[in-house]
Formats: structure tokens, sequence, C-alpha cells
């Protein structure tokens, strides 16, 4: 016998709340809340940045059963402008009736994650810089919450491995997962990659990935001189690969994502990659990471992905888009498909909303997103280093790029820009 319909059919209807009461396995499980459709779900955010709170606009928008009660971030000032810009009522009128956050419902910090995690929220967007990916992932599942969790899901091997585990704790207590990586949800993607995964085109025989743009600069004007160096690299985190992950892993991830997801969702095997930052100036501003990076991949099967990135200035070849070259045809992972009018970003939280309550397919892309996230990884190293590496490298890698401690004020100085032959994988 199917248990939801047995709780949803026998006697007085179980809410939500209800549910959370009888145990956390119950409430971390999508099935349990069938019939509770037309539900609330109290959200929260960690990271209100520009990402975070757009984040929050699209599930508001996808939903109007959903409610903002809790934000949290390092910084007072991005958290209140933020804050302010998501309840400019001529900006976002239609969602000002679910954004319930109180005075004491913003959190500052860098202990802020912890409070959102002891709330009562459903689900909780993750949206910091990606270096904290693998902790704040972490204590949600250990909270049973539900995710939203921004791409990518760590900038270093040791990282992702502890995403990887809170993974499959998330799949074990079937909470949902919903990655950023919103082709995922496009239905153009959607509807291609199902059918070059039928063979419609026959097998794969190799696949292209690019992501060739301009920069991103978020601090021009330098350091401000009351910025101590942790403050400093927060607010230019773009630019420093313990917080971003460098362009490969921070933007690129979308294209390679792709090239995995049209692999039936494996992950290469190996990789050896070239690199480096002909424009980027070497100052602070720009931090240690590299401009371009060039990666030739190795499927288990033997196929190849060719991979590209680079950010030069405004003016010159911009390119974003995949290429699966398959026996009898070739595909840009969107041509055997439909397009769709809803917005990707939203479609992401539409599919989000209902796996949590059980009125569409259960979503948790926390793992195969991961080995995306990591196969990035493997790249940026084997370009830093100028070594060939292999996944069960990665799989063993001590290296761990999180600082020890945490302050407005710590003291800490950014690593040179990586010279393969100089710079060592670990």
């Amino acid at each position: 016998m199917n248990l939801s319909n047995t709780i949803a059919s026998s006697g007085p209807k179980l809410t939500r709340r209800a549910l959370a009461g009888a145990g956390s396995l119950l409430i971390a499980t999508p099935q349990m809340v069938r019939g509770a459709g037309d539900e609330k779900l109290k959200a929260a955010v960690v990271g209100f940045g520009g990402r975070g709170r757009q984040a929050v606009v699209d599930l508001l928008t996808g939903d109007p059963r959903a409610e903002i009660h809790y934000v949290g971030d390092v910084f007072e000032d991005q958290l209140e402008n933020n804050l302010r810009w998501l309840q400019d009522a001529n900006r976002h009128p239609r969602i000002q009736g679910q954004i319930k956050i109180t005075p004491e419902n913003r959190f500052m910090g860098f202990s802020a994650f912890e409070k959102v995690m002891a709330s009562d929220c459903d689900l909780v967007i993750l949206a910091t810089p990606p270096g904290y990916r693998p902790q704040h992932f972490e204590a949600a599942i250990k909270a049973n919450k539900h995710v939203f969790c921004e791409k990518p899901f760590g900038t270093d091997p040791v990282g992702v491995r502890r995403f990887m585990e809170a993974a499959k704790e998330s799949e074990r207590k079937k909470l949902t997962v919903v990655s950023g990586a919103q082709r995922r949800f496009q239905k153009e993607y959607v509807e291609t990659i199902d059918q070059i995964q039928q063979h419609k085109l026959g097998d794969i025989r190799a696949l292209y990935a690019y992501w060739v743009s301009t920069p991103v600069i978020q601090q021009p004007k330098g350091r401000n001189p009351k910025w101590g160096d942790m403050t400093w690299q927060h607010r230019n985190w773009y630019s420093f690969v313990w917080l971003g992950g460098d362009q490969i892993v921070e933007q690129h991830l979308h294209n390679i994502d792709v090239c995995n997801w049209a692999m039936g969702n494996q992950h290469p095997v190996k990789v050896t990659a070239t690199g480096g930052a002909v424009w980027r100036p070497r100052d602070e501003v720009h931090g240690n990471i590299y401009d371009h990076i060039a990666a030739d991949f190795e499927y288990a099967n033997g196929v190849r992905m060719s991979s590209y990135c680079r950010q030069f200035p405004k003016g010159l070849a911009t390119k974003v888009a995949e290429q699966i070259v398959c026996a009898n045809g070739v595909s840009n992972g969107r041509d055997l498909g439909t397009r769709d009018s809803v917005n990707p970003y939203v479609a992401e939280h539409i599919a989000l909303t209902k796996s949590i309550r059980g009125t569409g397919p259960y979503v948790n892309h926390a793992m195969v997103v991961a080995e995306s996230t990591m196969t990035c990884i493997m790249a940026r190293e084997s370009a830093y280093s100028g070594q060939e590496i292999t996944w069960e490298q990665m799989m063993v890698s001590t290296l761990d790029l999180q600082p020890k401690a945490f302050g407005y004020e710590e003291k800490m100085q950014a690593p040179p820009l990586p010279v393969p032959g100089v710079y060592q994988f670990k």
C-alpha cells in the first residue's frame, strides 16, 4: 500500500506541520505531504547578494504559496540594501504579500547560516560565494531542510567530497535538492537531452563546451581602506580561487554539466588542460584566477569533451554554447526540444516546490551537479599544475582552500597566480 495515500486518506487531513512533528524523516519525504498541496512553504536564504535576492524573486514568482521568512548574510549593509530592493513594490509588485521578513529574522555575520538552519523554514536557498557551499549544504541536510543550491558546489576537492557525503544523506532522507544549473529545467534542453540519451542521433562521438565571455570585476575601484583582508576578499570574491573557484568552476560549469548530463550523468575519468592570465592584470582587484582555460576530457568509454572558457574585454569574440556530436547528427543541446514561455530560472523553483509537496516528480540533483563541480575543479587543477589529472586523484586529493579562521579583520593573503611546473596539485 502506498503510505502517502494512507496518510492522505485516513482520518483528519494531516498538515505539513503535523507531519513535521512526527519525526525528522517525515518532513524530509516529499511523498508524505501529498494531499497538503496548498500548504504554504516557509523559505530562507543564506547569502543575500545579487544571486540570492533574484533566487528569492524566482521562487516567489514560481509558487504563490511560498513565502520568504528568513535571511542571512555576512554583511549587514548587503542584507539591508538587497532587502529594500526585494521590498520595492514598483519593481516586484506581485510578490510583496509573500515577503514575511521581520527584523528579528535577519541574521548577520559568519554564523548567520546556523541561525537560519535552526529556524522553522521548510527550504533554504544557498547563494553565498561557492567556497561556503559544502559547509552550508551539510548544515541544511542535517537540519532536514529542502535546498535550492546555487552552483558550483564547492571550490576544492575536500569541500566537494564533503558535499557529496551530504548529498548521499539528502537522498536517504528524500530531501529535495535543486541546483542553480537551470538548463536542467529548460524545456528545450530537457527534451533534447532525452532524445540524445534515447540514441535518436546515435551514439555520442564527441562533445564541445564553451563559455567565452567578458570579465567579472566586482570592485573595479579597488579596496576600501576600511576593509580587512577577509572582508575585501568577500567583497571581491569572484577574483579569489578559494571563494569563487575560477571561471571554469563558477560559470563554465553550466556547459560542462550539460555535457555530463548528455553522457547519462557520467563524469570524465581524466583531463589535460592549459590556461593562464594574458589579459588579467596582476593586482589584488583581479586576484589569483586565470582568464582562459582549455581542457581535453576523456570519459570511461573513450568519448572526449573539449572545453574552452575565456574572459577578455568587451568587444571581442563571445560564445556560450554546447555541441554534442553523435553518429547520425550534431546537436546544440536544445534543437530537438520545444521552447517554453517559462523562464528556466523560475522553472527550477516550480520543480523545487512541486517536488517538496509531492505534486510533481521528486528532484535531487545534489550528486550529479557535485560531480560536474568536481569535473570543473579537475580541469582547473590540470591547467594550474600542467599535469594530467584523473578522477581517482581528485577523490583522494588533500587540496583544501578554506581558511582555518573567519573574521572581518582576519589577516590573509591571496596565493600568487598559479604557474605550471611551480604549482603542485596535492
